[in-house]
């Protein structure tokens, strides 16, 4: 990936963005929205895999950096179905993503309100201040959609008297969850229990002698 145009923030190094696109998951299917698109790195990686784009952008200078980025890389925006939107979250935010990705703190907490209300099934936060991360975790814990976090950290490597030694870079936190879908993921186990067969009727009987037992 070639991104020619600095935004003069980010953007998002190779190693984590590599991780976070793992991920999000995306498929031909989704929907995929960013929070803050900036030089546009995780768009670009983003519209090679989803069917649909939504680059969201509070500075119009910055939002001018990702579609010269994306041109950079052969993608048309109106043909690859990318649609770039000079907007601050969650104003501007579409209602039918399937897959969202913060790349920064700004209004994250009502950017999850958003994610929850309108059912976004994988949502990927990055944080690099621990503070912010903590606040981060809580508010996902909260909303009950919080599934891992991941501290990454890479170094490279320079030859130093001959020999390699390597520069570390600041660690940053993965968030990754989402908003369960009861029908697709959660129907199935009631009607096991209830269906009337008789796995049901050994469970019941079961729960019966352990009762038994137990008095």
């Amino acid at each position: 990936m070639d991104l020619p145009h600095d935004a003069k923030a980010g953007p998002t190094k190779p190693e984590v963005r590599a991780v976070t696109v793992s991920k999000l998951g995306l498929t031909e299917a989704d929907h995929f929205v960013e929070v803050g698109s900036c030089t546009g790195a995780v768009t670009v990686l983003a519209a090679r895999r989803a069917g649909r784009v939504t680059a969201l952008e509070r500075k119009p200078e910055r939002l001018e950096v990702t579609e010269r980025n994306l041109a950079a890389n052969g993608i048309d925006p109106t043909a690859d179905r990318v649609d770039l939107v000079a907007a601050e979250a969650p104003e501007g935010l579409p209602a039918d993503a399937d897959a969202l990705f913060l790349g920064g703190s700004r209004n994250f907490e009502a950017v999850l309100d958003h994610a929850v209300e309108t059912g976004v099934r994988r949502v990927v936060m990055n944080v690099s201040r621990l503070e912010v991360a903590g606040r981060a975790v809580e508010a996902f814990r909260e909303r009950d959609i919080l599934d891992e976090v991941i501290q990454l950290q890479a170094s490279y490597g320079y030859e130093l008297a001959g020999a390699t030694s390597f520069d570390a870079e600041n660690p940053v936190y993965v968030l990754t969850g989402g908003v369960v879908d009861d029908d697709r993921d959660g129907g199935g186990e009631s009607e096991a229990v209830d269906d009337g067969s008789e796995a049901s009727d050994d469970a019941k009987r079961s729960d019966a002698d352990r009762a038994g037992v137990d008095a």
